[in-house]
Order: structure tokens, then sequence, then C-alpha cells
């Protein structure tokens, strides 16, 4: 039997409990946090510490640190943006015009870098 959720019931927009897509999607998920931090691993080796805690490095440095181990590079700072890791000027990077936006590694509690 197919349940049928309605939208703004809970369980709408997510996969069953127990499926495999539901596994899928931890998976993806945990992935995903892997390579955020990765990326937060990584300014802190390339970029420069501020006096109030923060690691700074150019996009068009940590670009051509990065792309070599993923083409991915934009989509995780952004989401670690979204996550409040990162902090940069405007809406989307992009490489070459954007090589001089200052990206800032956050201080943050319990972080693993």
């Amino acid at each position: 039997m197919t349940v049928h959720f309605q939208k703004g019931q809970e369980g709408y927009g997510r996969p069953r409990e127990g499926s495999e897509t539901e596994r899928r999607g931890r998976d993806a998920h945990s992935h995903v946090g892997k390579e955020v931090q990765e990326l937060c691993l990584i300014i802190q080796s390339v970029g420069e510490r501020r006096e109030d805690g923060a690691t700074v490095v150019e996009f068009g440095k940590l670009f051509e640190r990065y792309v070599t181990i993923s083409n991915k590079v934009v989509g995780l700072l952004l989401r670690a943006r979204r996550q409040g890791l990162v902090a940069f000027e405007g809406e989307m990077l992009w490489q070459g015009r954007d090589d001089r936006v200052r990206i800032a590694l956050l201080p943050c509690r319990g972080a693993r870098w």
C-alpha cells in the first residue's frame, strides 16, 4: 500500500523511513559534510590568521589549491556559508572574476580545524 502525503503533512517531501532512498540520502549528506570539513581544513592550511580568530584566503588561491582535489569548490563554499562556517562577499564566486574575493573561515567552538 502506497501512502500519499499532502503538502504540509508530516513526512511530506521525505523518503519513506527505512527505505533505500532514505539510506542514500543520509550517505550523501554525510559525504558532503566530510567534503565541507576538508574544505575548511584547506582554508586553514593555506589562509592567513586574523586577530579576530578568522582565517582568510583569497578565492583564486583556494580555487587553485582545491581544484586538484575537487571541482565542487564553489558549491561547497556556498554550503559552508549556509552552515555559518565561512563568510565572503557576493552571492556566487566565479573563477577569474572573483579571484581576489577574500573567504573567511569563521572561528567556531567544537570545530575540528
